[in-house]
């Protein structure tokens, strides 16, 4: 993600302020003793809400609506109000991510699984047939709907576009067992794994070398379109590849993948991972250290990815994964909490400070993913993942849904006034919350269930 830089200054508005520990107005949110006890009741009531913000304000914006039945694929740009934008290309990452979230939802919601299931095969054939590069391989980074380059970048074959091309490809598969979607899983990871593994460093290559440099990138000239430079490794492609061999191995449980996710998981969590709880975001080819802030919701978001890549391999339980992924979410709680308005800043310091002027989306869903991930492991020694759960979610509800044309804002200043964004577009999608809200509902269900709650027999 591109996190947009700089500090906002002056006073915000004190209606705007949501003061440290403050929940929902409700008695369910409440007891005697507790202010937030985590009772049987509560976390069936929570679990209800977080669907019904999925359904409502994530799935519904986007399917059936953005069904491109002319151009294939899904259409990418919409408006502040849902209106349709200009349009004109459609990227790999976006079109990815469209057709795995209707995988997932497919699965999840039985009543409207066909219509997904019809979303999620749409995109993969988008995918099969116009992103991927029939001639030389590997998914382009955007194209029109001929299945042409589009823009300046194109024609690049991107690792991190690739990660989620190869992602959406295995988690199709899984859902709706389409021989076609596995082939399109494996020809990806062969293509990528061929052209893009460092074989002598470690980890993937930020561009295959089949691709061509853009004289002026998407980002800045020498930049490759995540804000890369072609002689570095990122932070950002690598989780994305751990998440893709993650998903692509419980599909295809081949030798070589096996050993690409241990590597991508031993560089994730050794290398990238470091004290007292943050990711290094950027470095040379041979992994050494380039410096750069802190990008909190990356951090919160890699300690869920841990713990997912750990149990693909069969060590659910690994004490040094759960401490770093603790350790990053904590660190984030530390340092990246804009205590004075809730919500976590996208990016700072690594202790704090020089924040980022506005606030994403996609970070708001992934902390909310991630303190109910550490409230499950470690609720029974504490309750501060609980306790900043409840007041994470009370403010999504209070400034991060759009109260008038619905779906999430993609943007807020640091005092919670929405910034003007369009809804949709090329980097700004239903993934990130679509996988929160899935995630988050289906494990307060489980806690709900699993003798975790306080009022538990």
């Amino acid at each position: 993600m591109v996190v947009a830089q700089g500090c906002l200054r002056g006073n915000p508005p004190a209606h705007n302020a949501l003061a440290p520990g403050a929940v929902a107005n409700d008695s369910l949110y409440k007891d005697g003793n507790s202010q937030h006890r985590a009772t049987t009741e509560l976390y069936h009531r929570m679990a209800d809400e977080v669907e019904s913000n999925l359904r409502l304000e994530i799935l519904d914006k986007w399917f059936p609506v953005a069904f491109d039945d002319e151009g294939g694929g899904f259409f990418q740009d919409y408006n502040e109000d849902w209106s349709r934008g200009d349009g004109g290309s459609k990227g790999i990452v976006y079109e990815s991510r469209l057709t795995w979230t209707a995988s997932e939802a497919a699965e999840r919601f039985p009543t409207k699984a066909e219509m997904y299931r019809v979303q999620s095969r749409h995109g993969l054939a988008f995918l099969a047939q116009k992103m991927w590069d029939r001639e030389r391989g590997g998914f382009f980074w955007a194209v029109d709907d001929s299945g042409n380059p589009a823009g300046a970048a194109g024609a690049e074959k991107v690792g991190y576009g690739n990660a989620f091309g190869i992602f959406a490809a295995a988690t199709n598969y899984r859902v709706t067992h389409d021989r076609a979607a596995l082939d399109l899983a494996k020809k990806a990871f062969r293509w990528y794994d061929q052209h893009g593994h460092d074989e002598k460093n470690g980890g993937y290559l930020e561009m295959a070398p089949d691709g061509l440099m853009p004289a002026v990138g998407l980002i800045a000239p020498g930049m490759n379109p995540v804000g890369v430079r072609a002689d570095e490794k990122s932070m950002n492609t690598s989780i994305h590849m751990l998440e893709a061999l993650t998903a692509l191995y419980e599909v295809w449980p081949d030798p070589t993948v096996k050993t690409r996710l241990n590597e991508m998981f031993q560089i994730v969590r050794d290398r990238i991972y470091a004290e007292p709880g943050y990711l290094i975001q950027f470095f040379s080819a041979n992994w050494q250290p380039r410096q750069s802030n802190d990008s909190y919701g990356h951090d919160v978001e890699t300690a869920y990815l841990l713990t997912d890549a750990a149990a693909a391999l069969g060590i659910p339980q690994d004490a040094e994964t759960w401490t770093k992924a603790r350790r990053l979410v904590d660190h984030a709680m530390k340092y990246g909490v804009n205590y004075e308005h809730g919500g976590l800043y996208d990016a700072g310091g690594i202790a704090g400070g020089d924040y980022a002027a506005q606030r994403e989306w996609w970070i708001q869903a992934e902390w909310l993913n991630a303190l109910l991930l550490m409230h499950e492991r470690y609720g029974h020694e504490t309750p501060q993942y609980w306790d900043a759960f409840l007041r994470q979610w009370n403010w999504i509800n209070q400034f991060e849904i759009d109260k008038i044309h619905g779906g999430w804002y993609p943007r807020l200043y640091n005092d919670n006034r929405p910034v003007p964004f369009p809804k949709s577009d090329a980097w700004t999608d239903c993934y990130h919350q679509a996988r929160a809200m899935l995630n988050v509902s289906a494990r307060l269900r489980k806690l709900a269930t699993a003798g975790f709650a306080s009022d538990a027999k």
